[in-house]
Protein backbone atom coordinates (compact mmCIF):
# COMPACT_ATOMS: atom_id res chain seq x y z
CA UNK A 1 0.00 0.00 0.00
CA UNK A 2 1.11 3.14 -0.90
CA UNK A 3 1.32 5.74 1.77
CA UNK A 4 -1.57 8.75 1.94
CA UNK A 5 0.52 11.98 0.57
CA UNK A 6 -2.77 13.97 -1.04
CA UNK A 7 -5.29 15.98 0.68
CA UNK A 8 -7.84 13.44 -1.65
CA UNK A 9 -6.51 10.28 -0.29
CA UNK A 10 -8.98 8.41 1.63
CA UNK A 11 -8.73 8.52 5.46
CA UNK A 12 -8.74 4.94 7.33
CA UNK A 13 -12.26 6.47 8.63
CA UNK A 14 -13.30 7.26 5.23
CA UNK A 15 -12.18 3.49 3.87
CA UNK A 16 -13.83 1.85 6.28
CA UNK A 17 -16.95 3.86 6.13
CA UNK A 18 -17.11 2.97 1.64
CA UNK A 19 -15.52 -0.34 1.91
CA UNK A 20 -18.72 -2.05 2.81
CA UNK A 21 -20.37 -0.09 -0.57
CA UNK A 22 -18.01 -1.48 -3.12
CA UNK A 23 -18.64 -3.66 -6.13
CA UNK A 24 -17.63 -6.86 -5.04
CA UNK A 25 -15.59 -8.46 -8.12
CA UNK A 26 -16.84 -11.81 -9.36
CA UNK A 27 -13.30 -13.68 -8.25
CA UNK A 28 -14.33 -13.21 -5.00
CA UNK A 29 -17.74 -14.20 -5.44
CA UNK A 30 -16.29 -17.82 -7.10
CA UNK A 31 -17.44 -17.17 -10.38
CA UNK A 32 -14.47 -16.93 -12.08
CA UNK A 33 -12.05 -13.91 -13.37
CA UNK A 34 -8.98 -12.84 -12.92
CA UNK A 35 -7.74 -11.39 -9.85
CA UNK A 36 -7.19 -7.25 -10.14
CA UNK A 37 -3.49 -6.36 -9.72
CA UNK A 38 -4.04 -3.18 -7.48
CA UNK A 39 -5.93 -2.83 -4.36
CA UNK A 40 -9.27 -0.51 -4.51
CA UNK A 41 -8.17 1.90 -2.13
CA UNK A 42 -5.27 2.86 -4.21
CA UNK A 43 -7.38 2.76 -7.60
CA UNK A 44 -9.90 4.75 -5.86
CA UNK A 45 -7.33 7.30 -4.22
CA UNK A 46 -6.13 7.18 -8.17
CA UNK A 47 -9.44 8.67 -9.30
CA UNK A 48 -10.34 11.06 -6.50
CA UNK A 49 -6.61 12.78 -7.58
CA UNK A 50 -7.64 13.07 -11.23
CA UNK A 51 -10.80 14.80 -10.45
CA UNK A 52 -10.02 17.29 -7.85
CA UNK A 53 -6.69 18.19 -9.23
CA UNK A 54 -8.03 17.78 -13.55
CA UNK A 55 -4.66 16.18 -14.08
CA UNK A 56 -3.92 14.58 -17.37
CA UNK A 57 -4.16 10.73 -16.70
CA UNK A 58 -0.49 10.55 -17.88
CA UNK A 59 0.22 13.09 -15.56
CA UNK A 60 -0.76 10.88 -12.69
CA UNK A 61 1.92 10.94 -10.14
CA UNK A 62 4.22 7.80 -10.22
CA UNK A 63 3.35 6.71 -6.30
CA UNK A 64 0.07 5.69 -8.27
CA UNK A 65 -0.46 2.61 -10.22
CA UNK A 66 0.72 3.03 -13.20
CA UNK A 67 -1.79 6.10 -15.32
CA UNK A 68 -2.73 3.36 -17.91
CA UNK A 69 -3.96 0.84 -15.32
CA UNK A 70 -5.98 3.65 -13.55
CA UNK A 71 -7.68 4.77 -16.53
CA UNK A 72 -8.68 1.19 -17.11
CA UNK A 73 -10.23 0.75 -13.74
CA UNK A 74 -11.89 4.58 -14.70
CA UNK A 75 -13.32 3.22 -17.70
CA UNK A 76 -14.24 -0.31 -16.46
CA UNK A 77 -16.13 1.11 -13.63
CA UNK A 78 -17.54 3.72 -15.57
CA UNK A 79 -19.07 1.73 -18.95
CA UNK A 80 -20.50 -1.42 -16.30
CA UNK A 81 -21.93 0.79 -13.93
CA UNK A 82 -19.76 0.05 -10.96
CA UNK A 83 -19.29 3.56 -9.95
CA UNK A 84 -22.89 4.02 -10.30
CA UNK A 85 -24.05 1.45 -7.85
CA UNK A 86 -20.99 2.35 -5.23
CA UNK A 87 -22.13 6.44 -5.69
CA UNK A 88 -26.24 5.12 -5.00
CA UNK A 89 -25.59 2.50 -2.07
CA UNK A 90 -23.03 5.72 -0.36
CA UNK A 91 -26.00 7.78 -0.99
CA UNK A 92 -28.73 5.82 0.33
CA UNK A 93 -26.20 5.23 3.72
CA UNK A 94 -26.28 9.15 3.87
CA UNK A 95 -29.22 9.71 3.88
CA UNK A 96 -30.47 6.77 7.15
CA UNK A 97 -27.44 8.31 8.71
CA UNK A 98 -29.35 11.76 8.85
CA UNK A 99 -32.58 9.46 9.96
CA UNK A 100 -34.49 9.57 6.19
CA UNK A 101 -35.73 6.96 4.35
CA UNK A 102 -32.56 5.14 1.86
CA UNK A 103 -34.81 6.12 -1.19
CA UNK A 104 -35.73 9.97 -1.90
CA UNK A 105 -39.52 10.73 -2.26
CA UNK A 106 -38.74 14.08 -4.14
CA UNK A 107 -36.28 15.50 -6.03
CA UNK A 108 -34.74 19.38 -7.50
CA UNK A 109 -33.38 19.62 -11.06
CA UNK A 110 -31.12 22.62 -12.86
CA UNK A 111 -28.64 22.77 -15.32
CA UNK A 112 -25.10 24.64 -15.97
CA UNK A 113 -23.32 25.23 -18.71
CA UNK A 114 -19.34 24.60 -18.75
CA UNK A 115 -16.61 25.74 -20.82
CA UNK A 116 -15.12 22.64 -23.36
CA UNK A 117 -11.68 22.33 -23.15
CA UNK A 118 -10.08 21.05 -26.91
CA UNK A 119 -10.67 17.45 -26.13
CA UNK A 120 -14.30 17.88 -26.45
CA UNK A 121 -15.76 17.77 -29.97
CA UNK A 122 -17.58 19.24 -31.94
CA UNK A 123 -20.37 16.94 -32.07
CA UNK A 124 -20.63 17.42 -28.63
CA UNK A 125 -20.27 21.06 -27.97
CA UNK A 126 -22.50 24.43 -28.22
CA UNK A 127 -22.71 27.80 -27.99
CA UNK A 128 -25.11 28.68 -24.66
CA UNK A 129 -26.36 32.27 -25.53
CA UNK A 130 -27.75 33.26 -22.35
CA UNK A 131 -24.73 32.32 -20.36
CA UNK A 132 -22.53 32.94 -23.41
CA UNK A 133 -20.74 30.19 -23.28
CA UNK A 134 -18.96 27.42 -25.82
CA UNK A 135 -18.93 24.15 -24.54
CA UNK A 136 -21.20 21.62 -22.87
CA UNK A 137 -24.14 21.48 -20.34
CA UNK A 138 -24.83 19.22 -17.29
CA UNK A 139 -28.35 18.83 -16.24
CA UNK A 140 -28.16 17.33 -12.61
CA UNK A 141 -31.55 15.99 -10.30
CA UNK A 142 -30.42 16.25 -6.41
CA UNK A 143 -32.94 15.05 -3.30
CA UNK A 144 -34.08 17.89 -0.93
CA UNK A 145 -30.59 17.28 1.09
CA UNK A 146 -28.72 17.83 -2.03
CA UNK A 147 -27.07 14.59 -2.59
CA UNK A 148 -27.13 13.41 -6.34
CA UNK A 149 -29.44 11.27 -8.13
CA UNK A 150 -28.41 11.69 -11.46
CA UNK A 151 -26.87 13.63 -13.68
CA UNK A 152 -26.74 14.30 -18.13
CA UNK A 153 -24.81 16.09 -20.29
CA UNK A 154 -25.31 17.65 -23.73
CA UNK A 155 -24.31 20.35 -25.56
CA UNK A 156 -24.33 23.47 -24.16
CA UNK A 157 -27.19 24.94 -26.88
CA UNK A 158 -29.49 22.18 -25.70
CA UNK A 159 -32.75 24.07 -23.57
CA UNK A 160 -33.01 23.06 -20.26
CA UNK A 161 -36.55 21.75 -20.59
CA UNK A 162 -35.14 19.74 -23.43
CA UNK A 163 -32.17 18.47 -21.33
CA UNK A 164 -34.28 18.00 -18.41
CA UNK A 165 -36.82 15.25 -20.42
CA UNK A 166 -33.76 12.35 -20.57
CA UNK A 167 -32.76 13.57 -16.90
CA UNK A 168 -36.29 12.95 -15.85
CA UNK A 169 -36.96 9.29 -17.46
CA UNK A 170 -33.71 8.26 -16.18
CA UNK A 171 -34.45 9.77 -12.67
CA UNK A 172 -37.89 7.89 -12.97
CA UNK A 173 -36.32 4.63 -13.80
CA UNK A 174 -33.68 5.00 -10.99
CA UNK A 175 -36.05 6.32 -8.31
CA UNK A 176 -39.42 5.10 -8.50
CA UNK A 177 -40.27 6.97 -5.35
CA UNK A 178 -39.42 10.30 -6.45
CA UNK A 179 -43.57 11.95 -7.07
CA UNK A 180 -42.68 15.66 -6.68
CA UNK A 181 -39.60 17.42 -8.60
CA UNK A 182 -38.97 21.10 -8.28
CA UNK A 183 -37.09 23.40 -11.18
CA UNK A 184 -36.22 27.60 -11.75
CA UNK A 185 -38.43 29.07 -14.42
CA UNK A 186 -36.49 28.11 -17.28
CA UNK A 187 -38.49 24.72 -17.18
CA UNK A 188 -41.98 26.34 -17.51
CA UNK A 189 -44.27 25.15 -20.03
CA UNK A 190 -44.60 22.48 -21.73
CA UNK A 191 -42.47 20.15 -20.10
CA UNK A 192 -44.46 20.30 -16.86
CA UNK A 193 -47.38 18.59 -19.03
CA UNK A 194 -45.20 16.11 -20.45
CA UNK A 195 -43.52 15.39 -16.83
CA UNK A 196 -46.87 14.80 -15.59
CA UNK A 197 -48.44 12.94 -18.42
CA UNK A 198 -45.75 10.24 -19.98
CA UNK A 199 -43.76 10.70 -16.26
CA UNK A 200 -46.89 11.14 -13.68
CA UNK A 201 -44.43 13.46 -11.78
CA UNK A 202 -45.42 16.91 -10.54
CA UNK A 203 -43.13 19.19 -11.84
CA UNK A 204 -43.09 22.84 -9.89
CA UNK A 205 -41.27 25.80 -10.87
CA UNK A 206 -40.35 27.99 -8.55
CA UNK A 207 -39.75 31.31 -9.40
CA UNK A 208 -39.07 35.22 -8.55
CA UNK A 209 -41.44 37.46 -7.90
CA UNK A 210 -40.97 40.95 -9.14
CA UNK A 211 -39.98 42.52 -6.37
CA UNK A 212 -37.05 40.47 -5.56
CA UNK A 213 -33.69 42.36 -6.32
CA UNK A 214 -30.23 40.84 -6.24
CA UNK A 215 -29.28 37.44 -5.09
CA UNK A 216 -32.30 35.72 -3.09
CA UNK A 217 -32.39 32.32 -1.72
CA UNK A 218 -35.22 30.25 -2.64
CA UNK A 219 -37.10 27.43 -1.85
CA UNK A 220 -36.03 24.26 -3.07
CA UNK A 221 -33.80 25.77 -5.82
CA UNK A 222 -30.94 26.33 -3.35
CA UNK A 223 -30.19 22.91 -2.72
CA UNK A 224 -29.28 22.34 -6.50
CA UNK A 225 -27.54 25.60 -6.65
CA UNK A 226 -25.15 24.25 -3.50
CA UNK A 227 -24.88 20.76 -4.99
CA UNK A 228 -23.73 22.66 -8.57
CA UNK A 229 -20.82 24.59 -5.86
CA UNK A 230 -19.48 21.24 -4.51
CA UNK A 231 -19.09 19.46 -7.74
CA UNK A 232 -16.95 22.68 -8.90
CA UNK A 233 -14.55 22.57 -6.48
CA UNK A 234 -13.37 19.58 -8.47
CA UNK A 235 -11.20 21.03 -11.29
CA UNK A 236 -11.59 18.40 -13.50
CA UNK A 237 -15.62 19.48 -13.47
CA UNK A 238 -14.96 23.21 -13.59
CA UNK A 239 -14.80 22.65 -16.97
CA UNK A 240 -15.67 19.79 -19.51
CA UNK A 241 -12.31 17.71 -20.78
CA UNK A 242 -13.94 14.44 -21.50
CA UNK A 243 -14.40 13.21 -25.17
CA UNK A 244 -17.26 11.14 -24.28
CA UNK A 245 -20.64 12.31 -22.47
CA UNK A 246 -20.32 9.13 -19.77
CA UNK A 247 -17.03 10.20 -18.92
CA UNK A 248 -17.63 13.56 -17.68
CA UNK A 249 -21.05 12.61 -15.77
CA UNK A 250 -18.35 9.40 -14.46
CA UNK A 251 -16.30 12.73 -13.21
CA UNK A 252 -19.12 14.07 -11.27
CA UNK A 253 -20.51 11.06 -9.44
CA UNK A 254 -16.38 10.78 -8.37
CA UNK A 255 -16.98 14.38 -6.79
CA UNK A 256 -19.87 13.35 -5.28
CA UNK A 257 -18.66 10.03 -4.26
CA UNK A 258 -15.84 12.27 -1.84
CA UNK A 259 -18.41 14.56 -0.47
CA UNK A 260 -20.17 11.34 0.41
CA UNK A 261 -17.34 9.47 2.00
CA UNK A 262 -16.47 12.82 4.28
CA UNK A 263 -19.96 12.48 5.11
CA UNK A 264 -19.84 9.38 6.31
CA UNK A 265 -16.38 8.92 8.38
CA UNK A 266 -17.16 12.17 10.10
Amino acid sequence: MRRPAYPTDLTDAQWRAIAPSLPLPAWMQGRGGQPEGYCHREMIDAMLYVDDNGTKWRALPVDFPHWAAAYRFFRRWRDQGLLKVLHDRLRRRCREKQGRPPEPTAAVIDAQSLRAAETVGADRRGYDGAKKVNGTKRHIAVDTTGLLLDVVATAADVQDRDGAMPLLERLHRACPRVSHVWADGGYAGRLVTWTKEKLRLQLEIVKRTDDMKGFVVLPRRWVVERTLSWIVRRRRCVRDYERLPTSHQAMVHWAMTLVMARRLAR
